[in-house]
């Protein structure tokens, strides 16, 4: 079927056809634009959803349960398929968006310029017909006036009363008429081939070919639009492995939850090490009744070792209420102390990796500044050897410091896996720390039924040991002093109020346990933790006062 033959006279028709195949490829583009548009406000509030949902975290809050571990990579699988949905947004907008854009340009100026050619070829149509219907009018009147003259010249000629002047006159504009209408049949005959091969070939060859272009011009607009149309689907298609596996992985995330692996990693995290609290002992408060021996009372057992210690009781009540009721609120210590012996453990086996990796690097910064250094030995002109000088020592210094925390805290750690080993050998008995101060916290809140053990607090060897030592008439020298850190509520027995940039006498040195004894410039003195304050010992004479 073909345009330039079947739709010769439909000019009007392809035009306003070939208008609306354009606004067809136009609605098409929007809707690709729209729908690119949706993914692009798809994948962004995916990655919102994923930035919510995943907030910065810190080192130590890491998640290490197996079900937390598994939403996180979930989100991650998340955010990876929404970095496919800006994909499919990006290549829709470049590959089908982009190109049907500049191909509706290039289809508007084509049908524009196909069109202005038809209309030039219907215009010079027009142009011959004016021309040979102008010809035809002429002719006709022409002739109209030589039959005017002849019926003039025939009835004078008839005329017996007519002179001879007048019938030669009359015969004269005859001759003059017949021969103008002559050339206008001629010129009209000219006009009229000339317009009739002009109208064959308008409507042979011109339109033909001028429809013919806009047919393929209008095909190629249909098979444009296939090839965008299986773009569209491609697009989407190509992303499909790669979202595939982004759901495999979500499915693996979901098998990798691991019930068991989390109920243990529970007991790590919260198992402090401590024996549950044994039997209370019964507390006969009769024994000063007198019974007679005809009495049916069922007799109360007796404590072997005499009286009951209702205040050892009391206050062994009380630390062991601690383990199933709200602990008050610790200090951090640089070794752990405030924790209890199992997460002290794992908390200064941490650390203790923490430092040696930090060594490790040291090592190998110094090997290669050595290295450094003995090349330029070797060869002057690459550098200056005693320039590395500096920075050799500075890693030194850092090494010997790193080795010192080392020991220090494999010293702590060697400490706490004793006592636990100690513990484990033994099981409290109800007579424990039956000669140890009662009813007494340590300074950090935590439970022990041992002061010397699970958390290094100040000396108390008597429950009024600090009253009898703060009530002295011969208060201890100052031997220093020091600058709160931060804030310590002193609220224990024996410990010592102090606000954040407080200044205070240094009384008592730090004698491994952790603690420092201080005075507040009011007289009151107590203990206070030495990671708390930064201290400052006099070097003068031991013992010396020296105003702050």
């Amino acid at each position: 079927m073909s345009w330039g033959i079947d739709l010769w006279d439909q000019f009007d028709n392809l035009d306003k056809h070939t208008q609306w195949g354009i606004d067809f490829l136009d609605r098409y583009a929007k809707f690709v634009k729209e729908r690119l548009e949706i993914e692009q406000a798809y994948a962004k509030q995916l990655r919102n959803l994923v930035k919510k949902y995943c907030p910065k975290r810190s080192k130590d809050d890491e998640p290490r349960f197996t079900s937390c571990i598994s939403f996180y990579s979930i989100l991650n699988e998340l955010n990876d398929y929404a970095g496919q949905r800006e994909v499919v947004a990006e290549e829709m907008g470049h590959k089908v968006y982009g190109e049907l854009m500049k191909y509706s340009q290039d289809l508007k100026c084509e049908r524009k310029h196909h069109l202005q050619e038809g209309r030039k070829a219907q215009q010079y149509l027009d142009h011959c017909w004016k021309q040979m219907d102008s010809s035809k009018k002429k002719f006709e009147r022409e002739c109209k006036e030589a039959e005017k003259c002849q019926l003039l010249y025939e009835r004078l000629d008839n005329d017996i009363n007519a002179t001879k002047s007048e019938v030669e006159k009359a015969k004269a504009q005859l001759y003059l008429r017949t021969h103008m209408a002559d050339e206008s049949k001629n010129e009209y005959a000219a006009q009229l081939q000339t317009f009739n091969r002009e109208q064959w070939k308008h409507f042979n060859s011109a339109i033909p070919q001028i429809f013919k272009n806009l047919q393929d011009m209008d095909q190629q607009r249909t098979v444009k639009l296939g090839e965008t149309y299986r773009s569209f689907a491609e697009v989407e298609r190509r992303v499909v492995p790669i979202i595939s596996k982004c759901l495999e992985g979500m499915v693996s995330a979901g098998k990798a939850v691991d019930e068991r692996k989390d109920s243990t990693i529970v007991v790590e995290s919260f198992k402090s090490g401590f024996e549950p609290p044994g039997d209370f002992p019964f507390e006969d408060f009769s024994q000063n009744i007198q019974r007679t021996g005809s009495d049916g009372t069922i007799g109360t057992p007796k404590n072997e070792g005499g009286k009951p210690d209702p205040k050892h009781s009391i206050s062994k009540a009380k630390n062991k209420l601690w383990l199933f009721g709200k602990k008050p609120k610790a200090p951090t210590l640089e070794d752990f102390s405030h924790l209890p012996p199992e997460q002290r453990r794992k908390k200064l086996q941490q650390r203790i990796e923490e430092l040696n990796k930090e060594l490790q690097k040291e090592v190998d910064q110094r090997d290669a500044l050595n290295k450094m250094k003995d090349v330029y030995e070797k060869n002057p002109q690459m550098g200056d050897p005693s320039s590395l000088q500096p920075k050799i020592s500075e890693t030194m210094c850092t090494m010997e410091r790193l080795r010192s925390e080392i020991h220090k805290n494999e010293s702590w750690l060697s400490e706490v896996e004793g006592k636990q080993s100690s513990r484990s050998d033994r099981r409290p008995s109800a007579d424990v720390n039956h000669h140890a101060p009662h009813g007494r916290e340590s300074p950090e809140g935590s439970y022990t039924d041992d002061p010397s053990q699970e958390h290094r607090s100040p000396p108390q060897p008597d429950p009024h040991e600090f009253d009898d030592e703060f009530d002295d008439d011969d208060p201890l020298p100052a031997i220093g002093h020091c600058k709160a850190l931060y804030a310590f509520d002193g609220a224990n027995e024996g410990t010592l109020v102090m606000k954040e940039d407080e200044v205070l006498y240094v009384i008592e040195e730090d004698k491994g346990d952790g603690w420092t004894r201080a005075r507040k410039q009011s007289g009151e003195e107590g203990y206070v933790p030495s990671s708390y304050v930064d201290i400052t010992l006099e070097k003068n004479s031991k013992g010396a006062v020296t105003y702050i």
